[in-house]
């Protein structure tokens, strides 16, 4: 199944893109800054999301691993 029909595979998804746009944003930061509005203003919105809850997504990342390893 694809990560859209699959509840676990969607959010596994949505957590790589907020870390992997709030990884990019540390190194690059006037990458995503440009792009705050339109269609790739999504990714600046992740990077945000990212860096300002970033114990919460810390801790759903962890969880998420568990339930990947130890589901099924």
């Amino acid at each position: 199944q694809s990560a859209i029909f699959n509840f676990q595979s969607l959010l596994t998804v949505i957590l790589l893109l907020i870390c992997t746009c709030a990884y990019i944003r540390a190194l690059t930061p006037n990458l995503l800054d440009k792009n705050k509005t339109g269609f790739l203003g999504i990714f600046w919105k992740c990077a945000r999301i990212g860096e300002r809850k970033s114990p919460y997504v810390a801790c759903c990342c962890i969880i998420m691993a568990f339930t990947i390893l130890f589901s099924e």
